[in-house]
């Protein structure tokens, strides 16, 4: 065990109560790593921003946001397969606290169905929540490198941004006479059902092995267990706007 988990460890144990987390501390030592991750992207450090994605992922600080990410979600209170949900801060303090990477296994996703306007169904991958706290905190190590070198006019998925800012930006660059006289609109037919498995290994800079299990966990569906060959789960994770307050 290095010094990095050493002192989160130490700081585990400190922390007893979900409800006396000073949430800016929190925030303030994850955004200093990420700022961390982000600058060394932009001068093009690939090792170094290599080595503190892993340190993020070690961080108590990061386990304890991802847990209230995943908790703060929209789908927060639904379980995957194994029918459990957090229902207090001693579950979200233990679920932060068992956030390890040695000996961790996904467990297979739920798969259900949901309606869609054309009448047809739409797969839905569950995890459950502990899967999720993990993929979370891998997301927050990955989001300043994914940032900071993703499109600058790009919307789709990306934090802080939305619908409104996209349409700003097609504002600026159609409001001109010399402006583009065609929108090419185009969609991916089954886009998430289809990806390859190994482009993703090969090209996402997350934990190799992790991400592979997440890839091949398979999918319980009426009680039988399917495996998942390609593609992956649609659904993703937001950032809460708010955080609770602390004393």
């Amino acid at each position: 065990m290095n010094e990095n988990e050493n002192s989160s460890c130490a700081l585990a144990h400190q922390i007893d109560n979900w409800n006396h987390i000073v949430w800016r501390k929190v925030i303030q030592r994850v955004n200093r790593l990420q700022r961390r991750i982000a600058k060394a992207v932009k001068e093009k450090r690939w090792g170094k921003a290599k080595a503190l994605m892993h340190l993020i992922t070690k961080s108590f600080y990061a386990k304890l946001l991802a847990v209230f990410r995943v908790d703060r979600n929209k789908g927060g209170k639904t379980p995957g397969v194994d029918n459990k949900i957090w229902t207090n801060g001693y579950d979200k303090l233990v679920a932060a606290i068992n956030l390890k990477t040695r000996g961790y296994a996904p467990k297979p996703l739920r798969r259900i169905y949901i309606p869609k306007k054309n009448g047809k169904k739409r797969p839905l991958s569950i995890p459950c929540m502990d899967d999720r706290a993990m993929q979370a905190l891998h997301m927050i190590a990955l989001a300043p490198m994914a940032e900071t070198m993703a499109d600058p006019n790009s919307y789709g998925f990306r934090e802080k941004r939305s619908c409104a800012d996209a349409i700003a930006q097609c504002f600026l660059i159609l409001c001109r006479k010399n402006c583009a006289q065609w929108v090419f609109e185009a969609d991916i037919k089954a886009c998430f059902d289809e990806i390859d498995h190994q482009w993703i290994l090969k090209y996402v800079p997350v934990n190799k092995s992790i991400l592979k299990k997440w890839l091949k966990a398979g999918y319980i569906q009426k009680g039988r267990l399917f495996p998942t060959l390609k593609g992956t789960p649609q659904g993703t994770l937001h950032k809460a706007e708010s955080y609770p307050q602390s004393s």
